[in-house]
């Protein structure tokens, strides 16, 4: 029987101390915002692609609905901007700001957090993936709307281009809210019930018009970010729109919707810790 020593073996104590402290692993790169919210974008919006088809008809005939009735109310003029604009965009609200709440409530409520938690991808982008896919349905059902309004109560229709502007912008206000509001609300009929308050808010403060408002309910339209977004498409109604206006209620939109997403996205992180 022969003795070996013990620095000789591989796993011998000398050997180890030998070889020195082993480094830690490396991590990989950081996931990038942008295409983590293109990845989040499309997957969203796949899922969603299966009730395209009930949210354009419920939302789109929901404001040709409202115009037909405010058509035996209002003549024409200024108030009839403000009907057609409001309706316009309370497709707009409609989805970004029910049916999104609705849906992060539900996530929240069953563990989806959970899943996207443990990807790579940061939470602004699972955020904005989720307002952008919902929003992007309203592109259709809003254009409608306002060539149906415009038509019933004889409006131009020059500027109508200017809805690739109010889309966005006042989607993104709207989107970020019912996030916003379905990720704090502790239960998911809560998310339900802010999300339609929201909503009918949006219908009441947007589409009558402002003139026949009290004075402490035009306080509260100027809360509403979807307000600005009406006073901007209704004002490209006028024989000389007043483009300055106009760019100053999209700014105020744009404002709006950075702020509103930005507390989506602290209320996602919150929401995914517990």
């Amino acid at each position: 029987m022969s003795v070996v020593p013990a620095d000789v073996l591989p796993g011998g104590a000398l050997a180890v101390e030998e070889q020195g402290p082993v480094g830690a692993a490396e991590l990989g790169p950081k996931a990038r915002l942008w295409p983590s919210l293109a990845a989040v974008y499309r997957a969203q919006l796949s899922r969603a692609r299966v009730a395209r088809i009930p949210l354009l008809f419920v939302a789109t005939f929901q404001s040709i609905g409202i115009m037909i009735l405010m058509r035996g109310v209002v003549d024409g003029g200024g108030e009839a901007q403000a009907v057609v604009a409001g309706s316009a965009v309370l497709v707009v609200a409609f989805v970004a700001l029910n049916l999104l709440a609705q849906y992060f409530g539900q996530l929240r409520a069953s563990g989806g957090l959970d899943h996207y938690a443990t990807l790579p991808v940061p939470p602004a982008a699972v955020v904005l993936g989720a307002a952008g896919a919902y929003a992007s349905f309203t592109v259709p059902g809003t254009v409608v709307t306002a060539v149906f309004g415009c038509l019933l109560f004889g409006l131009p229709m020059t500027h109508l281009w200017v809805l690739v502007a109010v889309i966005p912008l006042a989607g993104a206000a709207l989107a970020g809210l019912g996030a916003a509001l379905g990720l704090l609300a502790p239960r998911p009929e809560f998310a339900t019930l802010l999300g339609q308050l929201g909503m009918s808010a949006a219908l009441l403060l947007g589409v009558l018009p402002a003139e026949r408002m009290p004075e402490a309910v035009r306080l509260a339209r100027d809360l509403l970010p979807s307000t600005y977004g009406v006073e901007a498409f209704a004002r490209t109604f006028g024989d000389r729109p007043d483009w300055a206006f106009v760019l100053g209620d999209l700014a105020v939109c744009a404002v709006v919707g950075v702020i509103s997403l930005a507390v989506a996205t602290w209320a996602y992180r919150r929401a995914a810790v517990r």
